[in-house]
């Protein structure tokens, strides 16, 4: 009498999440230029200003949250085209919705890495940046802050669109007009954050604004993206 062989086991929603990020994080490493080109994007706008504004310290050193923040969203919106599309290309995007892992943790696990490549390293390079722009010491502090409670939103809203548009040739300028807008918040209170604390002002106030704002996005997000994607495959 034969036996059955046992049914592999399903890894749990945990396990899922990690095995996505890994294998989104290796594909990443594997095409450098996508990780790299933000960056690149990110510095010249920003080492632009100085050379159109000219030398003026106390004037770029005002401008410079704002520049900072407009040059990491225009970068950030670089790579969102590319967080399904590629997938949704070669059908693997559709074989992990028929896994039986929620769709909600795999469209989660895609926009953590998504940020881990396109956002995290954004954050990084800002106070090069700020140097650049003669960020006092005292305000550095408060703009890191703002970037990383506002590029994890970036990343949430802008994947919203890249689901949204997954079935588009080229939907880049869609993508765009789709989630411009609703970047404006993240925006606004990350540079009125920067600029509270250059003019010796709490800024705390704005902080728990975009951390509350992040805390909604995470929440309500991940079951739009995970809605938006399931339509694209009917």
């Amino acid at each position: 009498m034969t036996s059955v062989p046992p049914k592999p086991e399903t890894p749990g929603p945990f396990a899922a999440f990690g095995v996505v990020v890994r294998r989104d994080l290796t594909l990443a490493w594997r095409r450098r230029a996508q990780i790299v080109n933000p960056l690149v994007f990110f510095l010249i706008v920003v080492t632009l200003f100085p050379l159109a504004l000219g030398p003026e310290t106390n004037l770029l050193a005002r401008m410079a949250p704002g520049i900072i923040w407009v040059a990491a969203l225009l970068a950030s919106m670089l790579s969102l085209e590319q967080i399904f599309h590629a997938d949704f290309d070669d059908g693997t995007l559709e074989q992990m919705l028929l896994s039986p892992q929620p769709t909600v943790i795999i469209v989660t696990a895609k926009v953590a890495a998504h940020w881990l490549v396109a956002g995290l390293p954004l954050v990084l390079l800002a106070p090069l940046l700020g140097v650049l722009l003669h960020v006092p010491e005292s305000v550095m502090p408060v703009l890191l802050a703002g970037l990383a409670l506002g590029t994890p939103i970036l990343s949430l809203v802008g994947a919203v669109g890249a689901a949204l548009t997954v079935t588009q040739r080229g939907g880049g300028v869609l993508l765009s007009v789709l989630v411009l807008p609703l970047f404006a918040p993240a925006l606004i209170l990350g540079a009125a954050a920067a600029d509270s604390a250059a003019g010796g002002l709490p800024a705390e106030s704005h902080l728990y604004l975009l951390a509350a704002l992040l805390v909604l996005t995470a929440t309500l997000a991940p079951w739009a993206i995970g809605a938006a994607v399931r339509i694209a495959f009917e």
